[in-house]
């Protein structure tokens, strides 16, 4: 009787285990999604979004939707977003997973989220988004991006560049700066969607291919939008 106890329960484990996997997969799979929504939304706008010559020279796309912040005095950030990049022959590969997370001292009131959008212009740039962990405005300087759907980013401030950050709150979208905030690999959603705890390299350099139940929405969305112009 003893025996059938142990067994019974060891049947429930499994049953969770396989319930519940499929759940922490939708989770990292749905801001996959939310990326998507907020690419495609921003780039849709008619008079305002990120110029058109600047995507097409990126290296890779940052898109990190309802970054939360908030405080008073001292404020915080955290989100969780999802990174691709250029493949040699211009697709995209990915995407990888990424947590964002800092602070900034100031005078800051309330709550809010913002969905943030970073376009990676260089090999520098890029090579810096392989590492575990990196600090925006120490080894990575932001730039706030120009608005405009024909505006042409032709300074040369913008060309020397190796990041540009756009952010939208409340329904303004506008160019911003950012100083402090850290990015690193979040190896656990990567392992919801990939199966295995992959890091960034891994996905956007190596030979990971991108599971069939992983949306391609961000790739079909980022081609449509961008041609590859490797300067």
């Amino acid at each position: 009787m003893q025996l059938n106890k142990h067994f019974f329960a060891a049947g429930l484990l499994a049953s969770a285990t396989l319930f519940a996997a499929p759940n922490e997969q939708s989770d990292a799979a749905k801001r996959v999604h939310e990326a998507t929504l907020v690419f495609n939304e921003i780039m849709g706008a008619k008079d305002a979004g990120i110029p058109q010559d600047l995507l097409d020279r990126a290296h890779c796309a940052i898109i990190i939707p309802g970054l939360k912040q908030g405080g008073f005095i001292v404020g915080a950030k955290y989100g969780k977003g999802v990174m691709m990049c250029r493949k040699a022959g211009g697709g995209w590969k990915g995407p990888a997973t990424m947590r964002v997370e800092g602070g900034s001292v100031g005078f800051q009131i309330g709550a809010g989220e913002t969905d943030l959008v970073l376009l990676v212009m260089n090999e520098r740039g890029a090579n810096n988004l392989m590492k575990s962990e990196f600090k925006l405005g120490g080894q990575a300087a932001v730039m706030a991006g120009p608005v405009g759907r024909t505006v042409q980013a032709e300074t040369d401030a913008m060309m020397r560049a190796e990041m540009l950050g756009w952010s939208r709150a409340r329904g303004v979208f506008a160019g911003i700066a950012l100083q402090g905030t850290t990015m690193r690999e979040d190896k656990d959603d990567n392992a919801k969607l990939y199966g295995r705890p992959l890091g960034t390299e891994e996905i956007l350099t190596g030979a990971a291919i991108r599971p069939v139940n992983v949306s391609n929405d961000l790739a079909t969305a980022l081609t449509r939008y961008s041609t590859w112009e490797k300067k």
